[in-house]
């Protein structure tokens, strides 16, 4: 089973329902879609690509995203998606390593990857132009047949401590994601609907298949991206809505004046980072029982756990509260342990390094073979990630391994001091980091966006938690260092404390 083959179903099952939107608007339906696609397969055989070459879509969410996805999948190419808010040089160095012989991008970007002339490029082609159109006079060709493991989709990381890697993903991997998704995650009936508000190089695109298979309506926003505004008329028109969604656009909507009706949403996914109780609190009341969660990462797209949406609903039950701070039970398609630092499994309650296994898992990193038996060691892929499972098989996060605090030979996670601080009033965001320090090895450092005082916040902490674990240092700031994503970069807060530290600036205000 390739990817193609649920929308030839579909076109052929139902030709004349919508499969895109954009806005209000239907763009095409499946009909219009399959034809489209195979046309486009057409044109990129005709500009001499065969199977297994890459093809990047370098867009932000644009209409014609699924006709160029599943056009590339037609002819038998990969998929190499690329987040529109990065660099010219960061494209190009995605475009050089990926092996990458077209390449099509929305005019901003066109320009910036132009820029940088990336090795191997042989075409560079702006969507919606001549050039783009031209590709749909070829001749529509029947629709590769993509064994289960042929690459389907280059996921490049995020990056953060170093050179993204390319992780593949096969055929076999998306299909196990997207019946693992209407399993557990969003039952998807026919004409259901997803909005694409979040980037369709990442996770939200990742979704796209699961309602093309179910025969639902793929939702484009004018803007391309994020607005609560236009999310709110959005989803007055198109009902029975869901949305994959980061934490911060979560939070967004809801301190946002626009009218959403929680009667218009189906499932909102939060994912990409754990959300505070607080906040998933303050969701359930403005929206209702609308959210699921999901954890993963590129390496095994959405699937090592999830927190379905009747568990998250659940507040009678007596570990409510422990359990929407969790990340969830296992994914069906996957096995889950936590692992010691010789690789063996701790039980439930020891803390370690989560891995993974099952359908989903990459085949590897492109043309890295170091990394990749680094990462698949043992036949398990290691996240990276620390965390501990209870006696109910719920898995809480507790870290990144490189984000644990070791001070005075304890271990401190920072998400545990985060949840306490995050209930005072006074505090809008936060991110605990590790300081070195000459004595304790490192101290505890909170970055606080908010008004609440050290001594208010210095009680509150040792009402909750351990002495031990209390931030030594509250530094008060505008705003977080943040990704394309919403995501806290530590890195970079780490970096920016130590240049802190380094001008003498040790406490206080940042100023």
């Amino acid at each position: 089973m390739d990817m193609t083959r649920w929308l030839i179903r579909a076109a052929g099952t139902c030709p004349d329902w919508p499969a895109v939107a954009h806005g209000t608007a239907v763009f095409q339906d499946f009909g219009t879609l399959a034809n489209r696609a195979a046309r486009f397969a057409g044109g990129l055989i005709a500009a001499g690509l065969k199977p297994g070459d890459r093809v990047m879509i370098a867009a932000a969410n644009c209409p014609q995203y699924l006709e160029m996805l599943y056009g590339v999948w037609w002819a038998g190419c990969a998929a190499v998606p690329a987040n529109a808010k990065l660099h010219g040089a960061e494209l190009a160095f995605m475009i050089a390593n990926s092996g990458t012989r077209v390449c099509f991008a929305d005019a901003k970007l066109a320009g910036a990857i132009a820029a940088e002339s990336p090795e191997g490029l042989e075409r560079l082609i702006v969507v919606g132009t001549p050039d783009y159109d031209v590709l749909f006079a070829a001749d529509p060709v029947g629709a590769h047949l993509a064994g289960p493991d042929e690459m389907a989709w280059l996921f490049y990381t995020s990056g953060t401590t170093g050179r993204p890697k390319g992780a593949m993903l096969s055929h076999r991997n998306l299909l196990a994601m997207t019946l693992a998704y209407l399993s557990d995650v969003d039952t998807t009936g026919p004409g259901d609907r997803i909005l694409h508000a979040a980037p369709m190089s990442h996770g939200s695109g990742l979704y796209l298949m699961a309602h093309v298979a179910r025969f639902g309506v793929n939702i484009v926003p004018e803007s391309g991206g994020f607005e609560p505004d236009e999310i709110a008329q959005l989803t007055r028109h198109w009902r029975r809505t869901s949305m994959f969604a980061a934490p911060t656009m979560i939070k967004r909507m809801v301190a946002s004046d626009a009218v959403i009706e929680p009667e218009s949403l189906r499932t909102i996914i939060w994912g990409g980072a754990p959300m505070y109780v607080s906040d998933v609190k303050q969701a359930l009341d403005r929206f209702g029982p609308v959210f699921a969660q999901i954890y993963g990462q590129g390496e095994t797209p959405m699937t090592t756990t999830v927190l379905p949406k009747h568990i998250i609903a659940d507040r009678s039950h007596p570990r409510w509260e422990e359990r929407i701070g969790s990340a969830g039970h296992v994914n069906p398609v996957v096995s889950v342990q936590v692992f010691d630092e010789d690789d063996k499994p701790l039980p439930a309650g020891e803390i370690g390094e989560i891995v993974v296994r099952g359908e989903t898992m990459m085949l590897g990193y492109w043309n890295n073979p170091e990394a990749t038996a680094e990462t698949l060691r043992g036949g398990w892929l290691h996240t990276g990630d620390v965390g501990s499972f209870d006696g109910d098989g719920f898995l809480t996060l507790r870290d990144r391994s490189k984000d644990m605090i070791i001070s005075g030979g304890s271990n401190i996670y920072p998400r545990e001091v985060e949840e306490v601080l995050l209930t005072h009033p006074g505090v809008r965001e936060v991110s605990v980091i590790g300081r070195p320090h000459g004595d304790w090895g490192e101290v505890v450092v909170a970055y606080i966006v908010g008004e609440a005082g050290e001594e208010d916040l210095d009680a509150l902490c040792l009402s909750k938690i351990a002495r031990f674990k209390r931030p030594k240092h509250y530094m008060h700031v505008d705003e977080l260092p943040k990704n394309n994503y919403g995501k806290i970069l530590k890195t970079e807060l780490r970096a920016r404390d130590a240049e802190r530290v380094r001008r003498g600036h040790h406490d206080g205000d940042d100023t």
